[in-house]
């Protein structure tokens, strides 16, 4: 039950993050662009026209709610790496430094919710470099950390997403966009980790039901004998 909890969590956190971003932009009076906005830009909490790294004017009305959705999803990131434990992470020291990486994204997401970028514009910094830097090498460690019996498309998952992430920081940072925007290479910075914990939390839930129902037989089969 703590570990499906776990991954329950993870879900919850992510899929709450993408609909409050939705909710969020479409409340935008100019159109919110994935391309030309960084994703902080919807929590800022006043209208201005923000020079940096773009010339660009934010205004969004939901900003306390898309805060609040930062916080909500490193809480349960953290909530995640935490109950998952034995059930998905191997022994050891590169496992447990991943786990601690992924725990400091977490702990980004909440420090960026609590600080937007207009409001303490350092602290949010640390709280992207959290998220975008700890979490990613979290996630190249995840790959080697992952316990033998996770399919093993996860396990390469995590290291190529890790390093995909970590280059587009790279290029996000240097102010090179490859034609997707500055909000398109933050993007490929900062959601890969997202998706990698979606598709965890999805395959750990519905492995750990598909259990449960083969164990019911099971016993059952063996009180009959």
């Amino acid at each position: 039950m703590r570990v499906r909890v776990g991954y329950l969590a993870w879900i919850v956190g992510v899929a709450q993050f993408f609909v409050v971003h939705r909710i969020a932009e479409s409340a935008w009076a100019r159109p919110y662009s994935w391309a030309r906005n960084n994703i902080s830009d919807l929590g800022n909490a006043h209208c201005a026209v923000q020079p940096e790294p773009e010339p660009r004017y934010i205004c969004s009305p939901e900003h306390g709610l898309m805060n609040g959705s930062f916080i909500t999803l490193g809480v349960l990131l953290v909530v995640g790496v935490v109950l998952t434990g034995g059930a998905l992470w191997r022994t050891g020291r590169t496992a447990a430094m991943a786990r601690l990486l992924l725990a400091g994204a977490g702990a980004g997401f909440v420090t960026a919710g609590l600080a937007p970028a207009d409001v303490n514009e350092n602290q949010h910094v640390l709280g992207a470099l959290l998220i975008m830097v700890a979490g990613n090498i979290g996630l190249v460690l995840a790959g080697f950390g992952l316990r033998e019996r996770m399919p093993i498309p996860l396990r390469w998952a995590a290291g190529l997403l890790g390093v995909t992430a970590i280059a587009a920081l790279g290029l996000f940072l240097s102010h090179h966009y490859l034609g997707i925007g500055m909000g398109g290479m933050e993007r490929v910075a900062a959601f890969p980790l997202l998706f990698w914990v979606l598709a965890v939390g999805g395959h750990g839930v519905t492995r750990r039901s598909g259990r449960t129902h083969e164990a019911i037989p099971a016993a059952r089969l063996s009180r009959a004998g």
